[in-house]
């Protein structure tokens, strides 16, 4: 004959304890949404491709169309979301605009996802 033993359990012992781990704040989370969803689109990481790897590190916006085959104010909307979201810079020189990386923020970037 076998017995059932009850064993009556703390509630407070059935949650785990909290982790000591920093966490994100609201503000942080936001920036790198915002940074995050630059990176998420393929033209986006082209054109920062093609920025990092012209000469001294920029281009023209001139340069920047042919490459990826997409029409001038295409490429103009995903360098402003890039500017926006403080990866690329932009110098305006007579009527060109030269575009180049912002330095450190592709490392920062990195921090960021590596830091989730």
């Amino acid at each position: 004959m076998t017995t059932a033993l009850t064993v009556e359990t703390d509630p407070a012992q059935l949650c785990c304890e909290p982790s000591s781990q920093p966490v994100l704040n609201a503000v942080d989370a936001q920036e790198s949404a915002r940074v995050l969803k630059a990176l998420s689109d393929p033209n986006r990481l082209r054109l920062l491709s093609i920025v990092k790897a012209g000469d001294g590190g920029e281009a023209c916006v001139c340069d920047l169309t042919e490459p990826l085959d997409l029409g001038q104010p295409t490429v103009s909307h995903h360098l402003k979301i890039l500017v926006d979201a403080g990866l690329l810079e932009r110098e305006k020189r007579g009527t060109w605009a030269y575009y180049s990386l912002v330095p450190g923020a592709l490392e920062a970037a990195s921090a960021r996802i590596l830091g989730l």
